[in-house]
């Protein structure tokens, strides 16, 4: 009850930021048990509209430096989020096993591997590991998430959105055990972050084409 008001309050914040929101496979998403959404990253507002669209609860790991914001960290803490700072090891390690116990006790959690907002599609940003352990420990699928039309929604400089249309795709879970046998375990878990990040680029540029001139 609490997160469909917490929804209700993301839905009226798309809606009054005048986005059209384009969403499609949804039912990749697990009904049940813990799960990870491993998305591309494009702006501060894509992890508000992946919230409000998600039909099940989920909480995400975000960087330290959004919780200055009162609004993003208010909704934080309503959906168990965690802020991360990724020069701090010990309390990144902290966030990765309050994460993968929240997730071997069914919720899901949304991941930016990125680490970063990434505004071109020629921009190869460097892509932080770790929630392939958190997969495995918590014995969770990850699901592929992309996102395209996020970039140019608040321009450069602006903090006010422009109305536009954006799109959000979620592809089908990728597993530990779909990883090629014979592969040590550091193998394993590399080929899972690859893998999974591969398949997000994939959705991404498919998008991508699907609207010219849209990131």
């Amino acid at each position: 009850e609490r997160y469909a008001h917490i929804q209700y309050i993301l839905r009226c914040a798309v809606k009054g930021g005048n986005v059209d929101l384009q969403v499609d496979g949804q039912e990749n998403i697990p009904a049940e048990g813990g799960f990870m959404l491993y998305a591309n990253h494009q702006g501060m507002f894509d992890v508000l509209a992946i919230a409000a669209t998600c039909d099940r609860p989920i909480g995400a790991v975000l960087k330290q430096e959004l919780y200055d914001i009162p609004f993003i960290h208010q909704i934080a803490l309503c959906t168990k989020s965690f802020p991360m700072n990724r020069e701090d090891v010990r309390q990144s390690l902290t966030v990765i096993q309050h994460v993968t116990q929240e997730v071997k006790d069914g919720r899901g959690y949304l991941i930016f591997p990125e680490g970063t907002r990434i505004r071109s599609r020629e921009i190869k940003p460097e892509v932080h590991g770790g929630f392939a352990l958190i997969a495995q420990m918590g014995k969770a699928p990850v699901n592929p998430l992309a996102i395209c039309g996020w970039s140019d929604i608040t321009p450069k400089g602006k903090k006010l959105m422009r109305p536009k249309k954006c799109w959000i795709r979620a592809g089908k879970a990728v597993s530990l055990s779909d990883a090629p046998a014979g592969l040590k375990r550091t193998e394993r878990l590399t080929w899972f972050e690859s893998e999974a990040m591969d398949r997000v680029y994939t959705m991404r540029d498919e998008l991508c084409d699907e609207h010219p001139g849209r990131f």
